[in-house]
């Protein structure tokens, strides 16, 4: 019985290390195909795909091929996909079609996917550029008159497009409506652990969806929205901990390294947080907030020159952007180099003048090299840009 469970085990623990390995092939893979090298993907993905066999890697391959303009190649990789895992490459198979201009095969493709677990949001569909192809096809507006959504689902899409449009109280509204009809179902549930992120109700939020991951503890929705309530709640321990079961039940998303790097670097886990910011800036190695906050995660742990190199990058790359600016400004603000912290403040402002934190610290930065009223001019700026923290300044030395 023994040997029976050590080598069950063993069996588990190299699934999980071979589906790590898949998530970051895909990543990669991913990211050479935004950036328009669709082979060098192809060629990674041909590595992965020779050593394991993952459904995700081939729909990921098949992007690449789709990219290169091969749809021959990309209808076989999702087939592929199929026989791995029932239903994964039924939605690329639509697109394929759709872009080949064969309405009826791509809405065939695209029916299954409705009926399956990988059915995709109106939305997401509709502004699928792909469909462009056949969006005035009779076939297209027939396939549209059948009510392929709930009212549940319509009314969480609702939802969803009034918070990310800055209308918390519709949200509310449509929220309301929903709940008449059946309240209590997980759907619902997860609705109004949506409007109660949005409108700032963290510990509300957090403890729906607790309910929610109690029954469904994997769910990849559930654990977002948790960990943006962490995060809201100023708990970044507990929003890592929701983060790393995200990466670690395989959730094919580079971002999530990013929002982990940052709870660690809250929480003074500063080598944790490189960690992460390195294993995405191999993904992403030009990344503006990536380069920023490894920045900033080396200046709290001491290491400023470390800093001023991942800032002096992130200028370089983008010499237009005012937060590259205020980074290595603060840096060397820290340091006490006032006549570079100027310099760099200076170029912010040029750029973005409005920043009434920005006028404070240069201010700060000339009062030490004995320019007075260089900082007043700066302090009296700040202040009527509304910046209250400066008044002090003011009083101490700016008023004879």
């Amino acid at each position: 019985m023994k040997k029976i469970i050590i080598l069950v085990w063993i069996c588990l623990s190299a699934g999980a290390v071979f589906g790590q390995q898949a998530v970051d092939y895909i990543l990669k893979a991913k990211a050479l195909t935004e950036a328009g090298k669709p082979e060098q993907a192809i060629s990674l993905l041909n590595q992965a795909i020779s050593a394991m066999k993952e459904s995700r890697l081939f729909t990921q391959r098949a992007e690449a091929y789709i990219l290169k303009g091969d749809y021959s190649a990309a209808i076989g990789d999702f087939n592929e996909a199929n026989k791995l895992t029932a239903f994964s490459g039924e939605y690329g198979l639509s697109r394929i079609y759709a872009l080949k201009g064969d309405a009826g095969t791509a809405l065939y493709h695209l029916e299954i996917t409705m009926n399956s677990p990988y059915k995709k949001g109106e939305k997401e569909i509709i502004l699928d550029p792909a469909f462009s192809t056949i969006e005035n096809r009779q076939e297209w507006r027939q396939f549209w008159k059948k009510e392929w959504y709930s009212i549940t689902e319509k009314s969480i899409s609702e939802i969803e497009y009034y918070i990310s449009a800055g209308k918390i109280d519709e949200s509310k509204d449509v929220l309301s409506e929903l709940k008449k009809s059946s309240e209590g179902s997980a759907d619902i549930l997860y609705a109004e652990a949506l409007v109660d992120l949005a409108s700032g109700k963290y510990p509300e939020a957090m403890k729906v969806i607790a309910g929610l991951t109690t029954s469904n503890p994997g769910n990849e929705k559930y654990l977002r929205i948790l960990a943006k309530a962490q995060t809201g709640a100023s708990d970044p321990a507990g929003a890592s901990t929701t983060y790393s079961q995200l990466l670690s039940s395989g959730v094919a998303d580079a971002g999530l390294l990013m929002m982990r790097a940052d709870c660690y670097r809250k929480t003074g886990e500063t080598e944790k947080a490189l960690i992460d910011i390195n294993k995405y800036l191999e993904i992403y190695p030009e990344n503006s907030s990536a380069l920023s906050l490894a920045g900033k995660v080396e200046a709290k742990s001491g290491d400023n020159l470390k800093a001023l190199e991942y800032f002096s990058k992130n200028l370089k790359l983008y010499p237009n952007d005012p937060e590259c600016y205020i980074d290595r400004a603060d840096s060397y603000f820290v340091s006490k180099s006032w006549d570079l912290a100027i310099n760099d403040y200076s170029m912010s402002l040029d750029l973005k003048p409005a920043n009434s934190d920005v006028w404070l610290n240069k201010g700060i930065a000339l009062l030490n090299l004995g320019k007075v009223d260089d900082a007043c001019h700066d302090f009296r700026r700040s202040f009527s840009l509304g910046n209250k923290r400066v008044t002090e300044y003011i009083s101490r030395n700016c008023i004879k």
